[in-house]
C-alpha cells in the first residue's frame, strides 16, 4: 500500500480507545462553515443540516463525514453546488445483526435541469454470518464495471460505486467467519450497464472520495496510517465480443452452442491482480444474462459462508481438501483453498435463455478448473450437479 506517512499495515494499531468527541462534527454545507455555540440552532436551520445525534453539533470547523472530506474532495464529486450532510457518528459496539458502524449522505442541489445527487457512504462488517451480503453487495460491488483501486489499496470503484476495506491492524485478527470492515460509497443508483459522459470524472472523484473517508475512519478508531489515492486507473471495462473459445476471456472455454448468440456480448471487470475477477455476459439491454465472479480477497470470501453450507445441493472436488461447494436452479458458489487463502467461484444465471437449462453445469467447471490455474491455486477438477 502506498501512504503518506505509515501504512496501517506496517504499524500495529492502537487499542481504538473512543476519543473524546469535542462535538466536533459538523454536518457540513457551502453556506454553513463554523459557528458559535449561540447560534447552532439557527444555523441548522438555515443550512437544512440533520444532525443524527444530538452529541454531534457543530461547535468548530471540520469536514464532511468523520472530518475526511473536503471542500476540494466534494467539488470534484459533485461541482459546484450547494451541499448538505448528514452523519451518524461511528460507533464503536455495532449492532451483532446490522454490523455497521454509521453512515454519511452528502446531497447536492443543482438547478431545475441538473437536479440533485447523492453519495450514501457507509462504514460496515461485510456481513460473513448471516449471508444478507452473499448476492446484492457483489451484484453492486463486484460488477464488472469495477476496477482494482491498485497501488496496495485493498478495493474498487467504478463510475457509481467504490469500496475500500480497513486494515486488519486497526479492526483486529479477524475471526472464522469474518468478513472485511469496509468504506463504500454509492453515487446514485447502480447502473448496470451504460456509458455516461462523466464516467470518468466520476470514477476518479469516487476513488478519492472513498480513499478520504477510509483514513477519516481509521483516524477516528484510534489507529495510525493513511491510504494514499490511486494515481493512475486501469481503462474503464467495456463490453466486447466474445470468440468461440474465449468463454469470459478464458481461452480454451467455449460458450455452449444452444447459448451462444445469447451470450455474444462480454465485459469482464477487477483485472487480473485485483479483489475479484468478473464477467457479465449477454441479457436483456441493460441487463446481465449470465455473471461469473472469481473472488480471491479473503476478507470477500466469507461474505459467501453460509451460502456455501445452506445454498442447494452440495458438491466437491475430486478430494476432499480441494474445497466444496452448493448449486441451486440459477447460482452456484465454491469454495477452494490456495496459497493465498480460501478463493471463491461464483456462477449465477441471471435471465432464462435457450439450452440453460444445465448451462451452470456445463460451463462452471470448466470455467474453475481454468481461473484456478490462472490464479495459482493448482489443478481443481469438479462437477456440479445436473437439473
Amino acid at each position: 500500500m502506498t501512504t503518506t506517512d505509515k501504512t496501517p499495515e506496517q504499524e500495529t494499531a492502537s487499542a481504538a480507545e473512543p476519543r473524546p468527541s469535542l462535538l466536533r462534527r459538523l454536518l457540513r454545507s457551502r453556506t454553513a462553515r463554523a459557528v458559535t455555540a449561540s447560534a447552532v440552532a439557527g444555523a441548522l436551520l438555515g443550512a437544512g443540516v440533520v444532525a443524527w445525534r444530538t452529541d454531534t453539533l457543530p461547535l468548530l470547523k471540520a469536514d464532511a463525514c468523520w472530518d475526511s472530506l473536503d471542500e476540494s474532495t466534494l467539488t470534484a464529486l459533485f461541482g459546484d453546488r450547494r451541499i448538505e450532510a448528514e452523519e451518524q457518528e461511528l460507533r464503536r459496539d455495532p449492532q451483532t445483526a446490522s454490523r455497521s458502524y454509521g453512515q454519511c449522505r452528502v446531497t447536492s442541489f443543482g438547478d431545475r435541469s441538473t437536479g440533485r445527487r447523492q453519495a450514501v457512504l457507509r462504514v460496515h462488517y461485510l456481513d460473513g454470518l448471516y449471508g444478507t451480503d452473499a448476492r446484492n453487495w457483489p451484484a453492486e460491488y463486484l460488477s464488472s464495471r469495477m476496477v482494482a483501486l491498485g497501488e496496495g489499496l485493498p478495493g474498487m470503484v467504478s463510475p457509481d460505486r467504490a469500496w475500500l476495506a480497513v486494515p486488519q491492524q486497526c479492526t483486529g485478527r479477524p475471526k472464522d467467519g469474518d468478513a472485511s470492515l469496509v468504506v463504500d460509497v454509492a453515487l446514485g443508483e447502480h447502473v448496470f450497464d451504460s456509458e455516461g459522459p462523466h464516467d470518468r470524472e466520476d470514477r476518479e472523484a469516487l476513488a478519492r472520495t472513498v480513499v478520504a473517508a477510509a483514513n477519516g475512519v481509521i483516524r477516528d478508531l484510534g489507529c495510525t496510517g493513511t491510504y494514499r489515492a490511486p494515481r493512475d486507473l486501469p481503462p474503464i471495462p467495456e463490453r466486447v465480443d466474445v470468440a468461440e473459445d474465449a468463454f469470459c476471456g478464458v481461452k480454451g472455454l467455449t460458450v455452449p452452442a444452444a447459448s451462444r448468440e445469447y451470450l455474444r456480448r462480454a465485459r469482464i471487470g477487477g483485472g487480473a491482480d485485483g479483489p475479484a475477477r468478473t464477467c457479465e455476459l449477454g441479457g436483456t439491454y441493460p441487463d446481465t444474462a449470465v455473471r461469473m465472479t472469481t473472488i480471491v480477497d479473503p476478507g470477500l470470501t466469507e461474505i459467501f459462508g453460509k451460502e456455501l453450507l445452506y445454498g442447494g445441493t452440495r458438491f466437491g472436488a475430486e478430494s476432499d481438501d480441494k474445497g466444496y461447494g452448493t448449486a441451486g436452479p440459477r447460482r452456484a458458489v465454491y469454495r477452494a483453498p490456495c496459497q493465498t487463502g480460501p478463493v471463491v467461484f461464483l456462477a449465477e444465471q441471471l435471465e432464462s435463455m435457450d439450452g440453460g437449462r444445465d448451462f451452470l453445469a456445463d460451463v462452471m467447471p470448466a470455467y474453475v478448473a481454468a481461473e484456478a490455474e490462472r490464479i495459482g491455486c493448482g489443478r481443481l477438477k469438479i462437477e456440479l450437479p445436473r437439473a
